[in-house]
């Protein structure tokens, strides 16, 4: 018996970045070591201010000659011009390609991952996603209610881009920080972070008999 779910994200835009010096030009500003993205696998990352907040989080992608990275599309024109801020002399084409792609989600037991789809690498029972020619959309509560479910922040809706370190928001715990590779923008700090064991928030999960508001304040045992 198969309970398989697949939706679009329609809160999620897609760059394409291609050129020479692509691979390197990402590389020095991520969290994550690019060197994953072998073998159709993806990366969760971000991109940190210079203090160590979050200033976006995605995902990225190899496809042939090019690195696909699926964001949050409320921030398209932050982030093109947040990367080409960096791009100075680099051979490196930064293409917002949402009009024509989109990033579909696929999760459940019994579920095939579809040709193009990547694992999230977050967690397993995330299931698959896949950055698709752009189809007739449906709407995605259902995954964002799973996602919730695990305990999985996703930037601008459960946390303010700016205003984070990685460690609040488990990125740490959801593979999307690389503590092995070299440098880049923000990572002396959340290397002490981790070293020293100074995060002082995280994102847990709470269930309520009753509905929650938002803002509302939690106290444990009360």
């Amino acid at each position: 018996m198969q309970n398989q779910h697949s939706t679009a994200l329609l809160n999620r835009g897609v760059l394409r970045v291609s050129g020479p010096d692509a691979g390197a030009f990402l590389q020095g500003l991520i969290t994550n070591d690019l060197d994953k993205t072998v073998d159709g696998r993806a990366i969760y990352t971000a991109l940190l201010s210079p203090q160590g907040k979050i200033l976006f989080s995605f995902f990225i992608v190899r496809r042939e000659d090019a690195f696909w990275i699926d964001y949050p599309s409320e921030l398209a024109a932050a982030l093109a011009k947040r990367l080409a801020l960096y791009k100075l002399r680099s051979a490196v084409a930064i293409e917002d390609v949402s009009e024509a792609y989109c990033v579909t989600a696929t999760w459940g037991e019994g579920g095939i991952a579809g040709e193009e789809s990547f694992a999230d690498p977050r967690l397993p029972p995330l299931g698959y996603r896949r950055i698709s020619p752009r189809t007739e959309l449906v709407d995605s509560a259902g995954y964002d209610a799973h996602r919730i479910a695990l305990a999985v922040p996703e930037g601008g809706r459960d946390y303010v881009y700016g205003d984070a370190f990685p460690h609040d928001v488990c990125m740490d715990l959801l593979n999307g920080v690389d503590f092995k590779k070299g440098c880049y923008v923000g990572q002396e700090i959340v290397s002490r972070m981790q070293h020293r064991g100074t995060a002082r928030r995280r994102v847990v999960a709470v269930v309520a008999e009753t509905p929650l508001t938002e803002g509302v304040d939690i106290i444990a045992g009360g």
